[in-house]
């Protein structure tokens, strides 16, 4: 009597050989936020978080992005220099040109990447996917009404000395909004605008140079800690509040 041929093995298409059992790669769906990272997958690091990850801010967007900062002018330059260190073009509307002229010398090396215009002095950029242009106001407390706003491939950051008559209506529109060291009647003010629990009312008058809390909408903030390079501080000096 012959013996019938045992059956075929059984193929596992896509799984590879056999091998130890291991429970598969799934996870829940109320897991999925766990898959953040902490970095974005483009943009600028303006600095790290109370955990000492990188704090990344995405600079080309494909749509109007507005950014407000309560805070000194250092934090501004560093900000556009990492901008242009992207790839990006910066153009600064300022009425305080010789704060400015030394960066746009040292970053146009070669071409210009880095532009200063007098205030209301802005000519169209021509930003695109290919040529975002990061638009810095360095207008003083009371800036008037760009002529060159917020469009694709075209943030615009309106740097404010202080909390000034103008801050609740630039803050009502920002996508963005960060905050310096402020005085204690400033950061009540602040925590109206932008409805800050008082721990952060409380932090923000003794909060140190370089370091900038970031609202986006009342409910996602971040405390950034911004340190210069070595080159960012030969050119730029230390982290200072006030220029």
């Amino acid at each position: 009597m012959t013996t019938a041929p045992p059956p075929p093995a059984r193929r596992r298409f896509g799984f590879g050989l056999p091998g130890p059992r291991r429970g598969r790669h799934e996870i829940a769906p109320e897991q999925f936020d766990a898959l953040a990272l902490p970095v974005g997958d483009d943009g600028v690091v303006i600095g790290t978080d109370p955990q000492g990850s990188p704090a990344v801010l995405g600079i080309g967007r494909p749509a109007p992005f507005d950014a407000v900062l309560v805070g000194g002018a250092w934090t501004a330059q560093v900000i556009a220099l990492r901008t242009v260190g992207t790839g990006a073009r910066v153009a600064v509307e300022t009425g305080r040109r010789q704060l400015w002229t030394s960066l746009a010398q040292a970053a146009n090396s070669g071409q210009p990447c880095v532009t200063l215009h007098d205030v209301g002095r802005v000519p169209p950029q021509g930003a695109s996917v290919h040529s975002p242009v990061l638009v810095v106001r360095d207008c003083g407390a009371r800036p008037p009404r760009g002529r060159v706003v917020a469009a694709p491939w075209q943030p615009v950051l309106t740097l404010l000395p202080f909390v000034s008559p103008e801050a609740p209506r630039l803050m009502a529109s920002a996508d963005l909004v960060g905050v310096q060291r402020v005085s204690p009647e400033e950061a009540e003010q602040l925590g109206r605008l932008l409805g800050l629990p008082p721990e952060d009312v409380a932090a923000l008058p003794t909060l140190q140079d370089g370091v900038t809390l970031w609202c986006a909408g009342r409910r996602s903030r971040m405390y950034v800690d911004t340190r210069a390079t070595g080159p960012e501080s030969g050119l730029l000096g230390a982290a200072r509040r006030m220029d």
